[in-house]
């Protein structure tokens, strides 16, 4: 089965070629990884040993941006996973994460971010 959480982020919170205070960054990580705990134990995802995981930013307009850029918010979004119980840890061994993906939409649509989580037997 495979759950998807949706985040209201119309950019990703934290990226790679930000160069925040390490408290800011700090607050930001926290706050992404708190959302994504929250989201997941709402949505009831069941605990499990291995999961892949696929961040998908979903945009309205064509500019050119950079999948690798969106690595550090997967990453706090993983880290919320782990905090929710839903894997025991976000290692390559529990879990197997995917680059993310920039999917335009077409104008006029809110941008969002959506973490897909699917169970590995």
């Amino acid at each position: 089965m495979t759950w998807a959480l949706t985040f209201d982020y119309p950019s990703p919170p934290i990226t790679a070629n930000q160069r925040h205070h390490w408290r800011k960054k700090a607050a930001l990580t926290k706050q992404v990884r708190a959302a994504s705990n929250l989201l997941a134990k709402s949505a009831g995802i069941p605990a499990m040993a291995r999961c892949e995981v696929s961040l998908i930013w979903f945009v309205s307009t064509k500019h050119r941006r950079d999948a690798d850029n969106v690595v550090p918010t997967l990453k706090a979004m993983c880290d919320g996973l782990v905090d929710a119980g839903i894997v025991p840890d976000d290692t390559p061994a529990e879990m197997v994460k995917h680059m993310p993906e920039v999917v335009y939409m077409g104008p006029g649509k809110k941008p969002y971010m959506q973490l897909a989580i699917e169970e590995i037997r």
